[in-house]
């Protein structure tokens, strides 16, 4: 699954992969207005199979979708730099900042696999996670007070979401192997002004702080 880099800053097929899934709802489309997916193959054989099944069950998307994401694959280089840009930025000053315990970006040096990220990837992508110092309850209120993050699920557009994992998109696995932390914070960072971001970010945490 590709759709967290986008082929802008890695192909698995290169790498050695059989195949790649994109959610084409994110990165691709980039504009948080299209439901869609695809599946890249370097395998003929496997490509005319599932090509054969596509067409037997209708799984074909819709005109309208085709055509924003194809919209959307015209600023896919120039979106993902942003991206990146802003990640980093807003990576390094969360990392910075006293109120927060643990930033999850492989942008940072100390992310365990930053190496292997500096290796494959063109960029580390828009995505951070990070755990603030006063736990679930400072997350949640960082979750509200934000202005220019808005508190939604999905990822990869270009305007900047904010969510909390274990009440929201991994709420159906709380109980199991794969629960996440509850003070855990996930940022999908758009293309705004990275200093806006940041201005909002370090209220929201100023917020979460004063009330704890």
């Amino acid at each position: 699954d590709n759709t967290f880099a986008s082929p802008a800053l890695q192909r698995p097929l290169e790498l050695g992969a059989d195949f790649v899934v994109h959610s084409t709802t994110k990165y691709i489309s980039g504009h948080s207005d299209v439901v869609g997916g695809i599946i890249v193959l370097n395998d003929t054989e496997i490509y005319d199979e599932l090509k054969f099944l596509q067409n037997a069950i209708g799984a074909v998307p819709g005109p309208m979708d085709c055509f924003l994401t194809l919209r959307g694959i015209k600023t896919l280089a120039l979106r993902m730099d942003a991206h990146c840009r802003n990640a980093t930025q807003v990576a390094q000053f969360l990392a910075d900042h006293p109120g927060i315990d643990e930033v999850f970006f492989p942008g940072l040096p100390n992310h365990p696999q930053f190496e292997l990220a500096q290796k494959q990837m063109k960029g580390p992508g828009g995505m951070i996670a990070f755990v603030p110092k006063g736990g679930e309850a400072s997350a949640r209120i960082i979750a509200r007070k934000t202005r220019l993050f808005t508190l939604a699920e999905s990822l990869g557009g270009v305007e900047s979401l904010i969510e909390l994992p274990a009440p929201m998109t991994h709420a159906s696995v709380a109980d199991s192997p794969l629960a996440v932390d509850p003070a855990f914070v996930r940022l999908s960072v758009g293309i705004e002004g990275a200093g806006d971001l940041i201005d909002d970010l370090a209220r929201a945490i100023h917020r979460a702080d004063y009330q704890r």
